[in-house]
């Protein structure tokens, strides 16, 4: 009996076991054409990984009031200045924009408002992602929270690069929409 157990333990875990991922894959983006955001990323073992902290805005205005929305400007201000940001910090790694692979954006609400400016961090989100001259989108999450360590600031954003040197990244269109 204990040898019937033990080969179904064994047969069990067998199946569980997946095959190992081809060394030399692509980054690969899955998601609809028509969506901003990718549904997911699948990044290959041997990619270089770059992890970028919440980065912040710079201020807009050095002489509004420190800790106030007019220093650092609205969302849609806000979101580009730290897009110029991070890119600048991929390209000290080697990495561009394209390589981010996982975004996570946090956002206040403007002051009078209840509900985060979405809207406003997307117009300036399309104009970097899922363009005709840059076409990666990045899987995302956006999330409104209660507030950041300076007032002022309405967002932040981490992003996760990766590039796989040996491939140029790929898209794969879905007709899963999100």
């Amino acid at each position: 009996m204990r040898i019937i157990f033990s080969g179904l333990i064994v047969l069990t875990l067998a199946g569980c076991v997946t095959a190992p991922v081809p060394r030399g894959e692509m980054v690969r983006r899955i998601g609809a054409a028509g969506v901003p955001i990718s549904a997911s990323v699948q990044v290959p073992p041997e990619s270089r990984i770059v992890y970028v902290s919440g980065t912040v805005p710079d201020a807009i205005d050095p002489k509004a009031p420190e800790g106030s929305p007019a220093r650092y400007g609205n969302t849609y201000a806000q979101t580009r200045s730290i897009l110029d940001k991070i890119e600048v910090i991929l390209r000290e790694q080697r990495m561009g924009m394209e390589d981010i692979v996982m975004m996570r954006v946090f956002l206040v609400a403007p002051p009078g408002q209840a509900r985060m400016d979405f809207a406003g961090m997307m117009r300036a989100y399309i104009e970097r992602f899922g363009t005709a001259a840059q076409p990666n989108k990045p899987a995302r999450s956006t999330m409104q929270v209660a507030g950041l360590v300076n007032p002022g600031w309405l967002a932040e954003i981490e992003v996760t690069a990766a590039r796989n040197d040996r491939f140029d990244p790929v898209i794969i269109p879905t007709g899963n929409a999100r």
